[in-house]
């Protein structure tokens, strides 16, 4: 899915935190959204996703306006990610059941995600009860297993373990390498971006640069 961002303004009360004139993320690719705290990272990624709809300007996806189905083919993962009061077999297949998936192709796909995560031992754990790095992987597998056109992901692996992030890493590219989905990734970690991005996008009070 390409988004195109054209005339974006975005205020708060009266402060401005967006001033995007024309802004492209590329279809098929990784994209890492970078810059300082403040910089409107997270608010960018909010109107992308459609939960904040209190702007101006036009974002269109493959060249529409954002309506129920492209709603139903992205997804957005949290830093602080919210899991449902469930076990986390439960949480990775609800974006399946949601879809109406056969409950036999379910079961194959969620068993198939739960071992690349290498999170056998939390399929029958209740999900609210997980460390934070456990949950940001239940959170990350749910995002990916029903292969999403956009995967908007806003710091997915801050302060969990290096093995922890290596995995998520490589579920994010093989992700995309697999289903040409549309990766945006907001990142303080410049190396991270460089390992896992096609291009770069840098912001810094509300206006955007690219980094090569």
């Amino acid at each position: 899915m390409e988004i195109s961002v054209v005339n974006l303004k975005k205020y708060y009360g009266e402060k401005q935190v967006l001033d995007i004139e024309e802004l492209t993320i590329e279809k098929g690719k990784i994209t890492g959204l970078i810059g300082p705290n403040g910089s409107g990272k997270s608010t960018l990624m909010n109107i992308i996703s459609g939960i904040d709809l209190d702007f101006f300007g036009t974002i269109r996806y493959d060249g529409k306006p954002l309506d129920r189905s492209i709603y139903m083919n992205m997804t957005l993962v949290f830093q602080k990610p919210y899991l449902f009061r469930r076990r986390v077999y439960e949480n990775i297949e609800y974006p399946l059941k949601v879809r109406g998936m056969d409950k036999g192709e379910r079961i194959k796909k969620v068993e198939n995600i739960i071992k690349r995560f290498e999170i056998e031992e939390l399929r029958e754990k209740k999900a609210h009860r997980l460390s934070g790095g456990e949950s940001q992987k239940v959170s990350l597998a749910r995002a990916l297993i029903f292969e999403p056109k956009l995967l908007l992901l806003d710091e997915p692996t801050s302060n969990i373990d290096p093995e922890s992030i290596k995995i998520m890493e490589r579920e994010i590219l093989r992700f995309n390498q697999e289903t040409k989905g549309t990766v945006l990734i907001v990142t303080h970690n410049i190396e991270q971006s460089k390992r896992l991005c096609h291009n770069i996008i840098y912001l810094e009070n509300g206006k955007v640069g690219y980094l090569e």
